[in-house]
């Protein structure tokens, strides 16, 4: 049994489907069950834990041999650093005596130690705690998520406009949730001795003005970038809804990002383009306008 924590995530539900493609039992994590009906419908047993509860998670874990774990992405509204440094703490307790033989974890391109360096330090801290630990432990460390840009798609429809932190000719690399779930499933079903750092990312890396290229195919208007000074960072997490605290920690991020990105040479290579991803959600936009999902 493969248990998978943050189940119903982008991330997390790629892996589901990718671990039951290949006909493994799989049990699927959430917080609200009523989320995950979907994955319980394509065969997956689904368990509702509050991921601060080590003991309920642990017993969890006890139900299977192998794990995916995933930190959830605090609420923008708190310290996002506290916040996700609790539940690397809790992670890591609750797999203490669960009798697993291995794991497979969810980390990130730029993962540092640091404080307020948005998710960068929360998972290198989940990074340090295997290390310490006796459970054989792969690192996935991921790309910028594709679905990042989600939230922006109907406001792009609209004005025509992509905001970004980043300027237009700056390359980032990224990833789809599709082929990280692909590829986490493969760490999964690996023997357990087979570990290590691994960095994974599209087939290719994409300038921001490529993202609005992308977009513009999609949703059939003409889409420019608007970057944002970096003066104006904090401001506009703000305006977003972040936390005086979370609008600093990802503003350091961001300027991490911009500044300092250190890039693997050689990372594993999703098959999912940026154009591919973006015409699959709108397919998908179109099966829920329409009913049908």
């Amino acid at each position: 049994m493969h248990i998978v924590l943050g189940a119903t995530g982008h991330v997390g539900s790629a892996v589901v489907r990718a671990l039951l493609s290949r006909n493994e039992p799989v049990t699927a994590v959430t917080r609200n069950a009523a989320h995950a009906q979907d994955l319980r419908m394509r065969g997956a047993e689904v368990a509702e834990v509050d991921i601060l509860d080590a003991e309920a998670l642990r017993a969890v874990f006890r139900r299977g041999r192998r794990a995916f774990l995933l930190n959830p992405p605090a609420d923008i509204a708190t310290d996002t650093d506290a916040v996700e440094r609790r539940s690397v703490s809790a992670i890591l307790a609750a797999l203490e005596g669960s009798g697993l033989e291995k794991v497979v974890a969810e980390s990130t391109y730029g993962a540092q130690p640091g404080h307020r360096n948005g998710d960068f330090g929360p998972l290198y801290a989940l990074e340090q705690g295997l290390a310490a630990q006796s459970i054989p432990a792969t690192i996935q460390r991921a790309a910028y998520y594709m679905s990042n840009w989600d939230a922006q798609l109907d406001g792009v429809r609209e004005s025509g406009k992509l905001q970004s932190f980043f300027p237009p000719d700056f390359a980032l690399p990224m990833v789809s949730p599709q082929d990280l779930g692909e590829t986490a499933a493969g760490f999964m079903t690996e023997p357990a001795d087979r570990n290590g750092v691994h960095y994974v990312e599209g087939p290719q890396r994409y300038r921001i003005a490529e993202v609005a290229e992308a977009i513009s195919s999609v949703v059939g208007r003409a889409v420019e970038v608007d970057a944002l000074p970096r003066s104006d960072w904090r401001r506009a997490y703000r305006e977003l809804g972040f936390s005086e605290a979370a609008a600093e920690s990802y503003e350091r991020m961001t300027a991490i990002t911009l500044d300092a990105a250190e890039l693997p040479d050689r990372p594993v290579r999703g098959r999912m383009t940026l154009q591919d991803y973006f015409r699959t959600q709108q397919s998908r936009d179109d099966a829920v306008s329409a009913g049908k999902v």
